[in-house]
Order: C-alpha cells, then structure tokens, then sequence
C-alpha cells in the first residue's frame, strides 16, 4: 500500500518554521548580547544601516527570487519538469545589479553616510556592507528556485547557517578584540553580517550543483538534448523582467519610504527635546530591542507566506479556485489566533521581558505597546503572498503605501509633540489599516471570481 504523500505546505512549512525558530532563537540571543557589548547608542547607529540594506535587496534580488519562484511553479504545474532556465536569466539581471551597487554603497559611503543617514560613523559600516550585496542576491535567486520546486530544506539550512556564521563570526572577533583590552567597534557586527551572506551563498551554489545536469532540475544527464530557441530565451526572460520590474520598483519606492522614516526618527526625536545620543538610544532600543522581540513568532507566518507563493501561484493557473479560498480562510484563521495569542503573551509579560532579558525597562514598555499589533502583523505577512499569488502585487503595492504614509504623518506630526509614543500609535493604526486592506482586497477578488460571467 503506498503512502500518504505529504501536503508540500504543511511539510516546508514544518521545515522553514524549525529553521526560522532556531535561527530566531539564535538572533535574539546575539541582539541581547549586541546590546550589551554596544550599548544602546551602538545598537541605534547599526539600526540605522537597515534601509540601505533593505533598498540594496529590493533592488538587486527581492523581485527576481519572487519572479524565478513563481515562473518555475508555474512550469511544474503544467510541464511537470522544473526548468532551471528562470533561475540562469534572473540570475543575469540580479548579478550585474548587485555588483553596480555594492561598487557604489562603497564607493560613495561617506557621502551616503553624511547626507542620507545623518550619521558620519556610518561610512566605514556601509563599506563592508557593501560586499553583502552581491552575496545575497546569488543565494536568494537560487532559494526562488527551491521554493518554487517546494523544496524548503536548503532555503532553511542556509537561513540557519547564515545565522550561525554571522554570530560565531561577531563572537570569535569581538571576543579578540576584548582579550587584547580594546573595545570592539559596532563595525565588527556588519563584519558578521557579510561573512554569514557569504556562507549562505557557498551552501546554496553547492545544492544546485546537482540540478544543473538537466534543464527540468533531476541532476541527471539528459541525451540528445535540443539547442536552446533564443526566442523562447528571450520569451522567458519577458516574463521574469514583466514580473520582476514592477515588485522592485514596488520595493524601492517603499524602501525609500521605510528609509525616510528610519533616518527621519532620530532626528523628530531630538525635536522632542532628545539630545543626539539620547535619540540614537531610544531608536536602537526600539527597533535592535523591543521589534525583534515582537517578530520572533513571526517565523511560523513567514515560512508559510514563503511557501503559499508558489502554492496559490499554481493553483490559481489550473484555475483551482475552491483550493485557493480553502488555503487563504485557513490562513486568517489560524494566523489570526496565533496573533491574539502572543498579543496575550506581551502584553502581559512585556516588562518583565524588557528589564530582564535586555535589562531595558524602555524595551519592556515598547514590547507591551507593541504587543496590540500583533494580529495584524502576523497576518498581514501570509496575506501578502496570497495576494502576490493571485497576481495583485499592484494592489499590494498600494496598500502598502498607504500605509507609510500614515506611519509618516506620525513621525513628523505626532513624534515631535509625544516622543517616541507618538510612532507607536502610528505603527498601531498602519498594522491595523493594512490589515483591513488587505481583507477587503481578498473579499472583492473572490467576490469577483463567484459571480458568474
């Protein structure tokens, strides 16, 4: 009798969901120890080195891992061979990109730093920075490939060694620097960060070794193999640019939002009647501190939002609709409940967690305020990719800034009145819009698809 074969979500679920914890557990324990190696100052200044890094991936590999995981799951679910030829061409386009823009993160990190960050002791950060680029959009472009086959261990094992290398890395230079009676600048955890990329994407190439043998990723030699068509080539390439230009360009603008509200809170800040090492203190324990805390549960969500992609994506080509509408309800159900539970949870336990993990009463008032976001937040994640899935990352795109900018009234209209009070309330009322978004967005599209042409 043959076996019950798994359902691909629940298994890589199961499989993204083990390593995101881990490595969740594993990055919570090296904040907690950054924050006290750095301080809160030092944790704010390398906060601060997050847009880059955010605008640089959008830029070079967000949209081509999306476009190459949604293209091979396409070719499954009708050629039932997954073709490798969507991961070559993204890879042509992200590789170039990433090398353009980590020759200008390096080459122009002290302008960068001064003008956009308003923070000189940036620049010698943003050099090393830059190296991550490149790194990272080989390893994400191949994780399209494995996500779109459904194929979550090697996305996962890389995510964990990543983590692994990243804090072994910080710990071992940090550690040298301390036994010869110095003190370790903030610098050596961007060290860590690009040596972590750069065994992410060793452990990647190494996996796809083995598929690149055939064209439909067996890893066995096929015979009499046609010559490539370049008009398929090029038909192909149409697709993964159609699809990959507008969610970077989605990307960059948010990016550039999220960057403008990143750089500009330090600065309502001292409006407020911060001084600058005040201001940088309150914003590391924010979002180096208290957000961690917050998103840790956020791997489960994340894994299936990763894996729902590809999923809806060939159930919504087959015009499997019922399948669709089963994957999203059961997705706001449990996401939902799973979001209440640990608003439950923070809201109740968040001083305690503050003053004693991070010995930060500060962190432990962020995480109770931020514990109302939590429902939302979760759900907003897998509600993303659904949407994605079903073709609606335009409406994504929308939404998304609507809500920036009402975090953005707040940083300029309610921080330089409340403090850092005031963007809490505005992170609260943007999860809360989002979410409601995005409800109503999947309610019209079914709504749509039921009534009869």
């Amino acid at each position: 009798m043959k076996a019950k074969q798994q359902h691909p979500l629940i298994v890589g679920t199961f499989i993204l969901t083990a390593a995101g914890i881990l490595t969740r557990l594993i990055g919570f324990l090296y904040r907690i120890y950054l924050s006290r190696l750095f301080g809160e100052e030092g944790m704010g200044i390398y906060q601060l080195l997050s847009p880059v890094l955010s605008l640089s991936f959008s830029l070079t590999a967000a949209g081509y891992q999306t476009a190459i995981s949604k293209l091979v799951a396409e070719q499954a679910a009708t050629q039932k061979t997954p073709a490798l030829k969507p991961l070559w061409l993204g890879l042509a386009v992200s590789l170039p990109l990433s090398l353009l823009c980590n020759a200008v993160l390096f080459l122009f990190a002290d302008p960068i730093a001064l003008n956009l960050l308003r923070e000189p002791r940036t620049a010698s950060m943003l050099r090393i920075l830059s190296f991550s680029v490149p790194l990272s959009a080989v390893h994400s472009c191949i994780n399209g490939y494995f996500y779109g086959i459904k194929k979550a261990g090697i996305p996962a094992g890389a995510q964990l060694l990543e983590q692994i290398t990243r804090v072994g890395c910080v710990y071992i230079v940090s550690g040298h620097i301390l036994s010869l009676g110095k003190t370790p600048s903030i610098s050596v955890a961007v060290l860590g960060l690009t040596v972590g990329e750069f065994f992410s994407m060793i452990m990647t190439i190494a996996a796809i070794r083995p598929h690149a043998g055939r064209p439909d990723g067996s890893g066995r030699a096929l015979s009499g193999i046609k010559q490539p068509d370049p008009s398929a080539t090029g038909l192909l390439l149409g697709k993964i640019l159609a699809m990959a230009l507008p969610l970077t360009a989605n990307r960059i603008v948010l990016n550039f939002l999220q960057s403008i509200e990143s750089v500009s809170i330090p600065s309502q800040l001292k409006l407020y009647g911060y001084d600058n090492v005040t201001a940088l203190s309150v914003y590391g324990v924010l979002t180096g501190m208290a957000m961690p805390f917050i998103f840790f549960p956020n791997a489960l969500t994340s894994s299936v939002a990763v894996l729902l992609l590809p999923i809806i994506s060939e159930n919504y080509a087959l015009g499997r609709m019922d399948a669709v509408r089963k994957a999203t309800y059961r997705t706001v159900k449990y996401c939902g409940l799973m979001g209440f539970g640990c608003m439950c949870v923070f809201v109740l336990l968040g001083n305690w967690a503050g003053s004693t993990l991070f010995d930060s009463p500060l962190a432990g008032y962020f995480i109770r305020t931020l514990g109302f976001i939590c429902p939302f937040l979760y759900l907003d994640t897998t509600l993303s990719s659904i949407l994605q899935g079903l073709g609606l990352a335009g409406h994504i795109f929308t939404m998304n800034v609507v809500c920036l900018l009402i975090r953005l009234g707040f940083v300029f209209l309610a921080v330089p009145r409340y403090g850092i009070t005031g963007y809490l309330w505005g992170l609260l009322a943007s999860q809360l819009a989002l979410g409601l978004l995005y409800l109503g967005c999947l309610s019209r599209f079914f709504r749509k698809k039921a009534a009869p042409a």
